[in-house]
């Protein structure tokens, strides 16, 4: 489904909602100017833009969905940034399942620099978008009611917070994977456990936290504060915090890490004080990107699908674009325990 004008004179919103016919009379302005807007053109000067899309977001006027049976042609898969095996792999499942669409894909990473998401946001109006994929971002409220009034349909994968617009959201079954790791470090009788934990303001931080708290409570263990860490996801946050554990007067046994990434900091670091992994501590990852089967030692870890995350989204996106809602609006995939060389019985 390609995206097109809309015929403004054939426009009336579902429910008698205002038409884009009376959005022009109250702007001043001719109705295909009105059109000019809502599709995203930018031969529309900004003082009037301004105007047109106050009183679109004032009636809640949304583009009405085509009922063209034909395939969408461009998607826009949006990161918070790049750097990372776990981002690779999401964008392996979209171009995958994409391609067998016959589905272009637009890919992005809007933080990191001054203005990123709003710079995206005129690209996408540019290049007309039939539908984005938003994947552990957080836009601001404005850029997602733009997104609204353009009638984009819009997927979150691993939602950063709680889901804008009512969008679809597809994320893993992240309580259960931190409550599998850390089963798995109990049951070989480990019993000070390190956990260094995702940023806070994550769901799937937050969500693997609990489920590492829930695995000690149900062993008649009580948390101790001091061997939770903070960490970001990368390999430097592990190494930092695995230091930090180190440096505990009574350090733990074995480490879990929210993030495969983290968990190869973790390793590092054990490495540099002249520690073996696992005759001196256990570490366990999250994620299962490709390169932890290689590392020394391979690496226990959760693995969460994430090319299947990317695929379900592109499916997602494609049913909305069609005028079709998903099977269910929260849809959270399975993960699974992968338990390598990187664990053993507590010495």
């Amino acid at each position: 489904m390609a995206a097109r004008e809309v015929d403004a004179e054939q426009a009336p919103q579902d429910g008698g909602r205002v038409t884009i016919t009376e959005i022009a009379r109250q702007a001043g302005v001719s109705v295909p100017t009105v059109s000019r807007v809502v599709n995203g053109r930018s031969d529309v000067s900004p003082h009037t833009r301004a105007r047109v899309e106050d009183l679109l977001r004032r009636h809640g006027y949304r583009r009405r969905p085509t009922t063209s049976a034909t395939r969408a042609a461009l998607l826009d898969l949006v990161f918070n940034s790049l750097d990372s095996p776990w981002a690779v792999e999401i964008i392996r499942g979209v171009e995958e399942a994409a391609h067998t669409a016959g589905v272009g894909t637009v890919v992005s990473a809007i933080h990191g620099r001054s203005g990123g998401a709003r710079e995206w946001m005129r690209n996408l109006r540019a290049r007309a978008s039939d539908g984005v994929i938003l994947v552990t971002s957080a836009l601001e409220p404005l850029l997602y009611e733009e997104l609204r009034i353009l009638g984009v349909p819009l997927v979150i994968v691993d939602p950063a917070g709680s889901p804008a617009l009512d969008a679809p959201t597809i994320g893993a079954a992240n309580w259960s994977g931190g409550m599998a790791a850390t089963e798995h470090l109990l049951a070989l009788g480990h019993r000070r456990i390190g956990l260094i934990a995702g940023p806070p303001r994550l769901l799937c931080s937050r969500a693997r936290l609990d489920g590492y708290r829930t695995a000690l409570e149900s062993a008649g263990l009580t948390l101790d504060d001091t061997l939770v860490v903070p960490g970001d996801f990368h390999p430097e946050s592990g190494f930092t915090g695995c230091n930090a554990l180190l440096d505990l007067p009574d350090p733990p046994t074995a480490v879990f890490a929210a993030s495969d990434q983290m968990a190869l900091g973790a390793i590092e670091a054990l490495r540099r004080r002249g520690l073996r992994v696992p005759e001196d501590m256990s570490v366990v990852g999250f994620d299962d990107v490709p390169e932890v089967r290689w590392s020394a030692p391979p690496l226990t870890t959760v693995r969460q699908p994430l090319a299947d995350m990317g695929k379900l989204a592109v499916r997602t996106v494609l049913r909305l674009a069609r005028g079709e809602q998903p099977d269910s609006p929260r849809v959270e995939l399975g993960t699974e325990l992968v338990v390598r060389s990187s664990t053993a019985p507590a010495s």
